[in-house]
């Protein structure tokens, strides 16, 4: 298998081909599962059928005959089909054996969730681990990792149940985390708002598949239009860089780098046994590769979402407002974030004039008053949409407002899946404004608490398509999900 790189082709690592069978597996050995509820390994054959997953599951326990009525074995040799994947929970002085195993039943992908390895100081049995599965060819996530999840195949290895950790919806973002934790929080976080995601990987220690493989993997991967990185530490940052440097080109990749202070660093040591380096040098090598960086949890989330939206063809931005003193702090970040608040067309301001009440301003931000209903809110964004001057719209709705209902998403819905122009929302309120801001988010238009989290995430969506315009031929708007 091969794949053509800045006009060369080169032949892909087989470890890196085989993580077909750790996210598109069709048969899966689980080893450990178990019968009683509290262990990871009855949890993880449960999700796997909960979850509707189409492939066999083999419950690997040499003690249990059945599990959760599924046939139970002693080990993967005694299975008689063919088994793509596995996925091992047990402690880690079994793991070797358990994964040499796997090699000999000509498993292809194996994720590792047990840990007690580099992460404690035992670099040598990680060593061994790494050894086994280079030997087979196989594709080793982990060890001290939690788990991946495949929303359109219903590959669900991650040990957290259902019904405490959501699962999100099939959707263009896939997630690369080093932590298990963090990753957790995004996955519950993108499922309680309604954001799609293609693919997750925690990838713990990296003992043989590290970030970089897990990066060029994607790239190629059809159903990833938006990658997201938690990172604590890098292997190799020079491969990390050219990697990075080559898919920006065609794809968004936003990336948080923990371990950056002097303590940060140590805990993520004896988290990950991760060597976290010099923040600095990572700050550059992110900026130099066109990657977005982000500083917090939040950032990365509200960084990743814009993607859903078409790139803009510039920075201008034209504010629609039901709230005039939140037009307010938006003109105010704009400049803070060094963008430009458009000036409409004498066309615009005309027709702005003509349709809407005579105390509604018709400038930029346009306040379209406390009184306005969903109609004057399709007006104003009709007229913005029309008008060349605006190369991004960003919406402020306040649901608060007794002439505002429903119907109001429709409209922004509609206007966003023209493809246009993106639409960018901010909403602030309580739990009203919170079912109204799942429905928006659920149908891709992002939508922050406020007008400062959105400029900030417009302005690094504004700088990632300017260095998409650089290799690509730029013709706007550029929708993120047809790029190839």
């Amino acid at each position: 298998m091969e794949k053509r790189l800045g006009g060369k082709l080169e032949k892909i690592p087989q470890k890196i081909r085989n993580l077909d069978a750790v996210f598109k597996p069709s048969s899966i050995a689980v080893i450990g599962a178990s019968r009683e509820p509290n262990k990871i390994g009855h949890v993880i054959v449960k999700n796997f059928i909960d979850g509707g997953f189409g492939g066999k599951v083999y419950p690997i326990n040499p003690n249990a005959e059945e599990i959760l009525g599924l046939k139970a074995y002693k080990s993967v040799l005694e299975i008689k089909e063919k088994v793509d994947s596995a996925v091992i929970a047990i402690p880690a002085a079994a793991v070797a054996g358990a994964l040499e195993e796997c090699g000999k039943k000509g498993i292809k992908g194996v994720v590792l969730i047990s840990g007690g390895f580099s992460e404690v100081g035992n670099h040598k049995g990680e060593k061994k681990l790494a050894e086994i599965a280079n030997r087979y060819g196989m594709a080793l996530i982990g060890p001290n990792c939690m788990g991946v999840i495949t929303p359109a195949s219903r590959v669900d290895s991650v040990f957290l149940p259902i019904y405490k950790l959501g699962r999100p919806r099939v959707g263009p973002i896939s997630f690369i985390s080093q932590s298990g934790a963090v990753g957790g929080c995004i996955v519950d976080l993108a499922s309680r708002a309604g954001i799609g995601m293609n693919k997750f990987v925690s990838y713990g220690n990296a003992a043989v598949v590290d970030e970089c493989d897990l990066l060029e993997y994607l790239a190629t991967d059809k159903g990833t239009q938006i990658i997201v990185v938690y990172l604590e530490g890098v292997k190799d940052g020079r491969r990390l860089l050219e990697v990075a440097r080559r898919i920006t080109r065609k794809k968004p990749v936003v990336v948080i780098k923990a371990g950056k202070s002097a303590a940060g660093a140590e805990a993520a040591k004896s988290h990950t046994g991760s060597l976290a380096g010099s923040s600095e040098a990572y700050r550059a090598a992110f900026k130099q590769s066109g990657m977005i960086e982000a500083q917090t949890l939040e950032q990365l989330f509200d960084f990743a979402k814009i993607f859903d939206q078409v790139l803009p063809c510039g920075n201008r931005i034209g504010i629609i407002t039901n709230g005039g003193g939140m037009g307010v702090l938006a003109t105010d970040s704009i400049e803070d974030e060094g963008l430009q608040l458009s000036k409409f067309s004498e066309e615009t301001v005309a027709q702005l004039k003509a349709s809407l009440p005579p105390y509604a301003n018709a400038r930029n931000p346009l306040d379209i008053i406390g009184d306005a209903d969903s109609h004057r809110y399709e007006i104003a964004i009709n007229a913005l949409m029309k008008d060349e001057s605006v190369d991004v719209i960003l919406l402020i709705i306040l649901f608060q407002t007794a002439a505002i209902d429903s119907s109001v998403v429709n409209i922004a819905i509609r206007a966003s899946d023209l493809q246009k122009k993106p639409i960018i929302a901010v909403c602030t309120g309580g739990e009203y404004t919170e079912m109204h801001k799942r429905i928006l988010e659920s149908y891709g238009i992002p939508t922050y608490a406020s007008p400062s989290s959105a400029m900030r995430s417009i302005s690094r969506f504004i700088k990632y398509a300017e260095h998409y315009s650089k290799y690509n031929e730029m013709k706007c708007p550029v929708p993120i999900k047809t790029q190839k």
